[in-house]
């Protein structure tokens, strides 16, 4: 959906505790103002089950670096959370064809991180983030923008490296819910 040069510009819905859409802001006002806008998480899965496990590149607006479980981003303006997902899960996994994502639950993301090199102040963080799960049959060619290294690993792997790797706050936020989800 990002049709401007810059993700910072692409333009999203700011929505309020109850997920109804209030305005609307282009991506870096909504990050540097801590706007709640709307995100989603796909954890995409190989032929044999194993979870596509990648790190961040360094360029990325919010959580450079990092390790995350999930494929995914922000959902745009007037873009359904659906939609988002596939859009997102085929850009960032490098592939066409995929079958809709599963949506599994939504939650309220919301923390504080440091403030960027140079901020004075640390940065507030809140999201609705709707988590969805697929099963991706076709080679990954991921994003080089997005994607610094991959792997599909089997969850037991991933589980051993949860207190190894520098996560992703979000991304590991909705894990523990699938987790616990998955336990009831």
């Amino acid at each position: 959906m990002n049709t401007s040069a810059h993700p910072s510009e692409e333009i999203l819905d700011i929505v309020d505790e109850n997920d109804e859409v209030v305005g609307r802001a282009p991506r870096g006002e909504a990050y540097a103002r801590g706007l709640r806008h709307r995100a989603v998480f796909v954890l995409a899965r190989d032929v044999e089950g194993r979870v596509f496990v990648h790190r961040r590149t360094a360029t990325k607006l919010v959580f450079p670096s990092l390790y995350d479980m999930f494929v995914g981003g922000v959902v745009g303006a007037g873009e359904s959370y659906d939609d988002a997902a596939l859009r997102e899960a085929e850009e960032e996994l490098g592939v066409r064809g995929l079958p809709r994502p599963v949506p599994l639950f939504k939650f309220l993301y919301e923390a504080s991180a440091p403030a960027p090199a140079g901020g004075p102040e640390p940065v507030w963080h809140t999201w609705w983030s709707a988590v969805y799960e697929v099963r991706c049959e076709l080679p990954v060619r991921p994003q080089a923008e997005e994607v610094a290294w991959h792997r599909f690993l089997p969850e037991s792997e991933l589980e051993a490296r949860l207190d190894e790797w520098e996560w992703v706050p979000d991304g590991l936020a909705a894990y523990e819910r699938l987790r616990r989800e998955r336990e009831h």
